[in-house]
């Protein structure tokens, strides 16, 4: 072999070897599973055990997209939107904070549905050891109660279930004073209204019938409000206009209204937003 061929010849194996590398580390392994989107989504807290189930079910279905849950009082998500915090979807125990929203240009107006209803129950301690049976009871020196805040939505609709009473003749202005004398706490969430019963801190509350859980049943009972009392919660959804993932959001609200959404929301003591 001459000087010549074999300088030929060692430049030739260099590159071979070069190629070899190449290909190794382009063709390492198999290629990495597409990266998930995100969707947040902002939702009253009442519907925090629905809106969690409905999120695993969409989820199995839907395993390119993972879904970041934010429950708070809706009047606080409505906060959260205004002041510019990221939400996709907006999904509130009323529609007054839905309508305020979209008059700051912050939702789809197009996308705003009615999803869901609901209804106020009084809700006491299992062993109710004052032995509140009825509405009547919660006018009675000494009870200690909590409800929510007038501008949280389950507190708005409480002072409207009051409010009727008052103008009715079998509980008439007296109750309803001598009930709001009986307030020990008003809650920004039903959370922390139903917290407070489990451990004993309060005698009675006034909250979503849907609040008293399957967890919380062994712990709290369900007294019901007569509809003559009663106020409908309406439960808006819609699609918050900053969102950079519409189509996805377009896609869960959707689910959240098919029969499998509403069969949880069932489940959990909601009612059908067609009733």
């Amino acid at each position: 072999m001459t000087p010549g061929n074999h300088s030929i010849s060692l430049a030739a194996w260099i590159m071979i070897l070069a190629l070899l590398l190449v290909a190794g580390c382009t063709s390492a392994g198999p290629a990495p599973f597409p990266e998930k989107k995100e969707l947040t989504v902002f939702a009253a807290a009442s519907l925090s055990g629905a809106m969690t189930d409905i999120a695993k079910a969409y989820a199995a279905g839907h395993p390119d997209t993972k879904i970041i849950l934010n429950f708070d009082g809706s009047q606080a998500l409505r906060t959260q939107i205004e002041q510019g915090a990221h939400a996709d979807l907006f999904l509130s125990a009323n529609t007054k904070h839905m309508t305020a929203l979209q008059g700051e240009g912050l939702i789809v107006n197009n996308s705003v549905k009615v999803f869901t209803k609901n209804k106020l129950a009084v809700l006491v301690p299992k062993d109710n050891r004052v032995n509140i049976t009825g509405l009547s009871d919660l006018a009675t020196p000494g009870i200690r109660l909590v409800m929510g805040t007038k501008e949280v939505p389950f507190g708005d609709y409480t002072r409207q279930v009051l409010g009727k009473m008052a103008n009715d003749t079998d509980y008439g202005p007296a109750y309803r004073n001598a009930v709001m004398k009986n307030v020990v706490s008003e809650d920004p969430a039903v959370t922390a209204l139903v917290a407070k019963l489990r451990v004993g801190e309060a005698d009675a509350g006034i909250a979503y019938a849907s609040d008293v859980s399957e967890g919380d049943k062994a712990l709290v009972t369900l007294l019901p409000i007569p509809d003559r009392y009663n106020v409908i919660a309406v439960y808006p959804l819609g699609i918050v206009q900053e969102s950079k993932a519409k189509d996805q959001a377009a896609a869960f609200a959707q689910f959240i209204t098919s029969t499998e959404g509403n069969a949880i929301l069932t489940r959990y003591g909601f009612v059908p937003a067609d009733r």
